[in-house]
């Protein structure tokens, strides 16, 4: 589109943005929000498989900044970009740091269903390599931090979100 009508435009490939004002009140918008929001209700958090799958995180602000730099910058005129997280960890990693943050979360690896292990991805994560080299884009929220933040804020406003 941007080659044939000379339209400027830029793609951004995210993985698991995560943060405030996400969608919770059910689990189509990705894991991520909805292990969230377990946590908080003290629920159980099933992980499918062995739970050593690992993903990257990104916080919604770190997003929100690599969205500013492109739409400011004229290097990203046709240029796709994946943003990801500082570094991937295992779903396991990520629940237990959630349970570390939110009193009477737990959680329970259970075995894939026949249906959703024909789907599952594995190890998914991206390199933000390209976009730092260009842009000099960075994550600089940690995914502890950004987790503080988040549980911080639906805590404070669940009947906003829930």
């Amino acid at each position: 589109y941007n080659n044939v009508y000379g339209i400027r435009a830029t793609s951004l490939r995210l993985t698991n943005t995560y943060g405030p004002r996400q969608l919770m009140k059910h689990n189509r918008q990705g894991f991520v929000a909805w292990f969230i929001r377990q946590a908080i209700d003290g629920e159980q958090i099933k992980i499918f498989g062995t739970g050593e799958q690992r993903r990257d995180f990104t916080y919604v602000d770190d997003v929100v900044e690599a969205f500013l730099l492109a739409a400011a910058s004229d290097k990203a005129n046709g240029q796709v970009w994946n943003l990801g997280g500082l570094e991937p960890i295992s779903l396991l990693d990520l629940v237990d740091c959630l349970v570390a943050l939110c009193p009477g979360a737990s959680y329970q690896v259970v075995p894939f269903p026949d249906e959703r292990k024909r789907i599952d991805i594995g190890d998914y994560y991206a390199s933000y390599r390209k976009i730092e080299v260009e842009l000099g884009w960075r994550p600089s929220v940690t995914l502890k931090e950004g987790l503080v933040r988040t549980v911080e804020f639906y805590s404070a406003n669940k009947a906003h979100y829930w």
